[in-house]
């Protein structure tokens, strides 16, 4: 008998060792982060690192923040693994998780994305309402981008306006700052983007607010998330939740991270969120 409690005493031992050495495996693991890219290298750079610094010290793991050259690569890199956390839009979301076979997991959005808006700017004092875009040069942000172009297509089609058959040109600028630059630029007559982004340009003073001006802002709609695979172990994602939900401006870490990401806080999210956004995206064709 007491030959048989050493047994399973030894064998104890072995479990414990491996499970202590599973926990430092996964604690010295990277948590790869990324985001789409709908403002600049510079700017994406400038909002991830204290968000960067706050994961690694909370998480206890070491935390990197890669760029992507396009939403496309963003969606990819979730979708196959070589990603574990991603900002998302909306739509960026439901085309990850379609890409993913329903592996992509929201955990937390900020509260302003429950009712996110989209802004239709120009300097064209002929331009005041969606009507008049007709026969105009119209600017998007990224086609994969949900305030940027999916949200003000569809409000668009819901006006009746077909932006290919009704519009002199369609341009696609690539982020929110680009279609500003181009509207100021007389590039083109009218953009439409994140209300967001055109807000801190106007805070900051980055655009001559007596010649661009917003003419419509959409409906509220859901927007922002930040997204993981399923196959991440389920107390690695509560821990990542809990990490965004605790943030407080209260304090000084986090009142420059939730600065820097537009957030007076950080809410939990659901997939059923993002249906609103899936059925638009199918209206108006960019899902098949």
């Amino acid at each position: 008998m007491a030959l048989r409690t050493k047994g399973w005493g030894a064998r104890a031992l072995v479990l414990v060792a491996l499970a202590l050495t599973s926990w430092v495996a996964q604690a010295q693991t990277t948590l790869r982060v990324t985001a789409i890219p709908d403002e600049s290298p510079t700017e994406l750079a400038r909002k991830a690192a204290p968000l960067v610094r706050y994961l690694e010290k909370v998480l206890g793991q070491p935390v990197v923040f890669t760029p992507v050259s396009d939403y496309a690569a963003a969606v990819e890199g979730l979708a196959n693994k070589q990603i574990d956390l991603a900002w998302y839009g909306g739509f960026t979301f439901v085309q990850a998780n379609i890409r993913s076979g329903g592996k992509a997991v929201p955990l937390v959005q900020r509260a302003e994305d429950a009712a996110f808006r989209s802004v239709f700017i120009t300097s064209n004092p002929a331009i005041q309402n969606l009507a008049d875009l007709k026969g105009k040069s119209v600017s998007f942000g990224a086609p994969s981008s949900t305030s940027g172009h999916l949200m003000p297509r569809s409000f668009l089609l819901q006006a009746q306006i077909e932006p290919e058959r009704d519009f002199k040109r369609v341009a696609f600028s690539g982020a929110h700052d680009a279609t500003i630059a181009a509207v100021a630029a007389g590039k083109v007559d009218a953009g439409a983007l994140n209300i967001s982004v055109w807000e801190k340009f106007v805070a900051e003073g980055k655009v001559d607010s007596t010649k661009l001006r917003v003419f419509y802002t959409t409906p509220s709609y859901f927007d922002y998330n930040w997204t993981v695979h399923a196959d991440m172990p389920a107390i690695q994602r509560e821990k990542l939740a809990q990490a965004f939900l605790k943030l407080d401006a209260s304090t000084p870490e986090g009142k420059e991270i939730l600065a820097l990401q537009r957030a007076t806080r950080f809410i939990p999210t659901k997939p059923e969120n993002y249906q609103g956004i899936e059925q638009a995206a199918r209206s108006a064709g960019l899902l098949k």
